[in-house]
C-alpha cells in the first residue's frame, strides 16, 4: 500500500489543474489528463477489487470507455468521459474499497503471491500514467504548473570515456524478483562477447558537435528508415530545442525556457537520431543484452544484481528518479550508482535507446494478460532501458524493459553508445 499511496500522491499532483487543462488534448500523441486519471482507477478496480479480492464491480460500465486498446489516444477527447470531479471521486472510491479489501485477499494465488498484483498496479500507475502524464505536461503550452528543485549541476568527471565489459556468460532477466513483469521473465543465460560502452550517457555538448558537423544533413549517417523520417518530420535538433540568431541553444522544459546545459544527458531524441549520432561517432547503440550486462553483471562475484550498485533499493545518492527533479542531472552526478565496472547513470535521468527490437525471452509466458507485453512483440518497436528522472523506483530496475516506436521523442529518451572490440588477427585465425 505504501507504493500505491506514493503513486496516488503523484497522480494528484499531476492532475491538480483546472478543468480546461484536464480535459484538453494537449497533443494527439497523448490522452487528455482526465482520461488517464479515470483509467488509473479502472485498472485498479479491475485487478485489485475484482481479480484479487473477488468483489463486485464498482463501475463495470466504464471498462470499455477506459480500455486503452479500444480507443487511440488521439480520439479520447471525443469520448463521453467522466468529468474531472467524477474521475477524482471514482478514483477515491476505488482506493477506499481497495484499502478495505486487503483482509479479503489471501495472497495464495499466482496473481496475489508476494503482493505481485499490488506491485503491478503501482507500476502501472507510476509508469503508464504518471510518467505519461508528465510527458503530457511537457507538451502542454502555457505557464509552468510543475515545480521541483534543480537536478545536481556538478558531477565527478569520468576517468575514461568508455568501459570495457569482458566477455562471459551472464544472466539476463529474472525468475525470482516478485515485482518483475512478464516480459522480464524468465531468467536465462546468454554468452556475451566483450564490448565497450560509454561511461555516461551522451551529453548535450557532444550532441551539439553532431549538429554542428551537419549530422542532420548527412544521409550516410542515417538508416534508410531514419533518413526518410528525418526528412518527413523536418528534424533538425532534439525536440523542444531552438537556436537563437547568435548561435546559442535553448530548450523548453515544462513551460520554462532554459539554456541547453552541455553536461546534461541529451533528452527527447528518437531512436533514429540516436542511431545516426552513434554512426557519426564511429560507434553503435548497445543491444539490450549488452545494456543489461553493463547494468547488472558483477564479474567479480559472477552474478547479476538488481541494480548497478547492488541489490539495495535506489536512494537519492544512487540515481535521479521519481520526479524529484524536472530534468536530468549532469553526468557524473551519481558516482554511488555506478556499476562494479564503473559505468555510470544507467538508472534514472534518461531512458536509453538500444538497438534491440521488443521480443519475448525464451520461455516467455504472458501473465496476467496478453495486452501487457505479448501484443507488442515484433513490429518496429525498440527497447529502452534504465528509466528517467520521471520514473518511479517501483517501475525501474536492471531487468525492466520499456519499448516504443523508433520515431517517438516526446518521451524522456536519451542514449549511450557502444562498440565492438576488434579481435586481433592471430586470435581470429585460431
Amino acid at each position: 500500500m505504501r507504493d500505491l499511496a506514493r503513486a496516488r500522491a503523484r497522480t494528484a499532483a499531476l492532475t491538480d489543474l483546472d478543468a480546461d487543462d484536464l480535459t484538453a488534448q494537449h497533443s494527439p500523441l497523448m490522452s487528455p489528463l482526465v482520461w488517464d486519471l479515470a483509467h488509473i482507477a479502472n485498472q485498479e478496480e479491475r485487478w485489485l477489487l475484482r481479480e484479487a479480492a473477488g468483489l463486485d464491480a464498482e463501475r463495470r460500465d466504464l471498462d470499455e470507455l477506459y480500455d486503452a486498446f479500444r480507443h487511440p489516444r488521439a480520439t479520447r477527447s471525443g469520448l463521453p468521459l467522466l468529468d474531472p470531479e467524477q474521475a477524482r471521486r471514482y478514483a477515491d472510491d476505488v482506493r477506499a474499497r481497495v484499502s478495505e479489501s486487503l483482509e479479503r485477499c489471501r495472497f495464495d494465488t499466482e496473481l496475489t503471491r508476494d503482493g505481485f498484483v499490488y506491485s503491478m498496479i503501482a507500476q502501472h500507475e507510476q509508469q503508464h500514467d504518471d510518467e505519461t502524464m508528465l510527458a503530457t505536461h511537457q507538451l502542454r503550452s502555457g505557464p509552468p504548473v510543475l515545480f521541483a528543485p534543480d537536478a545536481p549541476r556538478t558531477g565527478r568527471p569520468a576517468e575514461t570515456d568508455e568501459i570495457t565489459v569482458p566477455a562471459g556468460e551472464v544472466e539476463i532477466g529474472t525468475s525470482t524478483d516478485p515485482s518483475a513483469l512478464d516480459n522480464e521473465r524468465p531468467a536465462h543465460r546468454v554468452q556475451v562477447p566483450a564490448f565497450r560502452i560509454d561511461t555516461v550517457p551522451v551529453t548535450n555538448g557532444r550532441y551539439l558537435e553532431f549538429i554542428a558537423d551537419g549530422g542532420y544533413d548527412r544521409p550516410e549517417l542515417w538508416s534508410e528508415a531514419g533518413w526518410e523520417h528525418r526528412v518527413r518530420a523536418g528534424l533538425e535538433a532534439p525536440q523542444f530545442w531552438t537556436c537563437e540568431h547568435d548561435g546559442t541553444w535553448w530548450r523548453r522544459r515544462f513551460g520554462v525556457t532554459v539554456p541547453v546545459q552541455p553536461d546534461e544527458p541529451v533528452v527527447h531524441v528518437c531512436f533514429h537520431e540516436a542511431d545516426a549520432y552513434a554512426r557519426w561517432a564511429g560507434k553503435r547503440l548497445p543491444t539490450e543484452i549488452e545494456w543489461e550486462t553493463a547494468a547488472r553483471w558483477n564479474p567479480g562475484e559472477q552474478r547479476s544484481t538488481r541494480y548497478p550498485w547492488g541489490d539495495t533499493d535506489p536512494g537519492p545518492e544512487h540515481a535521479n528518479l521519481g520526479q524529484r527533479h524536472l530534468g536530468p542531472a549532469v553526468v557524473g552526478a551519481y558516482p554511488a550508482g555506478a556499476s562494479p565496472l564503473g559505468v555510470q547513470q544507467l538508472i534514472g535521468d534518461v531512458w536509453e535507446w538500444t538497438s534491440s527490437g521488443f521480443e519475448p525471452y525464451p520461455g516467455f509466458r504472458a501473465f496476467p494478460y496478453r495486452e501487457y507485453s505479448e501484443v507488442f512483440f515484433g513490429g518496429d518497436y525498440r527497447v529502452l532501458r534504465g528509466g528517467s528522472f520521471g520514473t518511479d523506483p517501483v517501475a525501474c530496475r536492471g531487468t525492466f524493459r520499456n519499448w516504443d516506436h523508433p520515431i517517438r521523442r516526446q518521451i524522456f529518451s536519451g542514449f549511450r553508445c557502444a562498440r565492438d572490440i576488434p579481435v586481433p588477427p592471430d586470435v581470429a585465425d585460431v
